[in-house]
């Protein structure tokens, strides 16, 4: 894992003193003759702290990931994200999902200061810029097909997916122009969920969460990060939401694309227009207001265009392009 939502350095770690505890329980899950040379905070997490860890050992050098929850929010439901992170981390180790290694886990922190999950570094980047979009939009719908394709046996399927908003918790914008918009898409998603066949699912797949290496034909993907949210529901959720995120960043035809993208590389969705209309929209308006959630770590990444009036339009015009598409 190279870090959460994102990644790049912020610089050498300023204090130790909140972390103390947990540095020696990394320690202690270090091989015979290694020990911690360096600590780097990391940059573009939302939910949680990170930090890379350079290892050095008698004859090579390594880094591995930190992730910390210390928010109040997040370490009240820690154990559950954690565990569920370090146990899908692990099912993906036998697959050629690029995904990270497990190193150690205290998601109650019994031994930390706050929970967390060591985990090994993957190499490349989080790349959120309006360059070669399209190009790797197109690694990220081939990505989630496989990832969709996972064979996953009862026993070891993740819990059912759980639902991000509802008609009582959709916010519109206070000064939206389009308050009808709002009301018919609010509307679409009072009915109950549409049958479907269930998936593994990444959950939050989006380009935050994806590292590429190369460029032009190199452009390779070379790690999908944060699986705390890995759930067990229809393909067309883990698509809905990649095309939320692609809409916000590059526009709404980014975002209605993916999902032609991913049937394009074999993916499957609701064959009914209706139903996959209700998926999108039930990830949509989750966003709302102003998708503030995602645009902090996105700013902090080189976005800073994404203001709050950007993403309010780019939004409602994604709204809007759904319903002439799937309604």
């Amino acid at each position: 894992m190279r870090a959460d939502e994102g990644a790049g350095d912020i610089g050498a770690d300023p204090d130790d003193r909140d972390w103390g505890a947990t540095r020696s329980w990394v320690e202690k899950a270090l091989a015979e003759g290694e020990h911690i040379d360096e600590v780097v905070l990391l940059r573009g997490g939302w939910t949680s702290r990170m930090r890379r860890l350079d290892v050095r050992g008698p004859e090579s050098r390594r880094s591995l990931v930190l992730r910390s929850f210390v928010k109040p929010f997040y370490v009240r439901h820690a154990e559950g994200l954690l565990t569920r992170e370090a146990t899908v981390l692990r099912l993906l180790a036998d697959t050629d999902v690029p995904a990270a290694t497990v190193a150690a886990v205290d998601a109650t922190a019994r031994h930390c200061d706050h929970p967390s999950l060591l985990m090994s570094l993957l190499p490349g980047d989080v790349r959120l810029d309006d360059a070669d979009a399209e190009r790797r939009a197109e690694l990220l719908a081939r990505q989630l097909v496989r990832i969709h394709r996972l064979p996953v046996p009862g026993p070891r399927r993740p819990r059912t997916y759980q639902a991000w908003t509802s008609p009582e918790r959709v916010s519109p914008p206070a000064a939206t122009v389009r308050p009808r918009l709002w009301r018919c898409a609010v509307d679409v998603i009072r009915r109950d969920p549409p049958a479907y066949r269930g998936r593994f699912l990444h959950r939050d797949f989006h380009p935050g969460n994806v590292l590429f290496t190369g460029s032009g034909d190199d452009l390779r993907i070379s790690g999908v990060v944060d699986w705390v949210e890995t759930s067990w529901g229809p393909a067309d959720l883990d698509v809905a939401h990649c095309s939320t995120a692609l809409a916000l960043l590059h526009g709404g035809p980014a975002g209605i694309a993916f999902a032609d993208r991913y049937a394009a590389a074999g993916g499957t969705l609701a064959d009914d227009g209706a139903d996959h209309l209700y998926w999108r929209l039930l990830d949509a308006l989750a966003f709302a207001p102003d998708a503030e959630k995602v645009a902090v770590p996105w700013r902090d990444l080189g976005r800073v265009d994404l203001t709050a009036g950007v993403l309010t339009r780019r939004l409602e015009d994604y709204l809007e392009a759904l319903f002439d598409r799937y309604a």
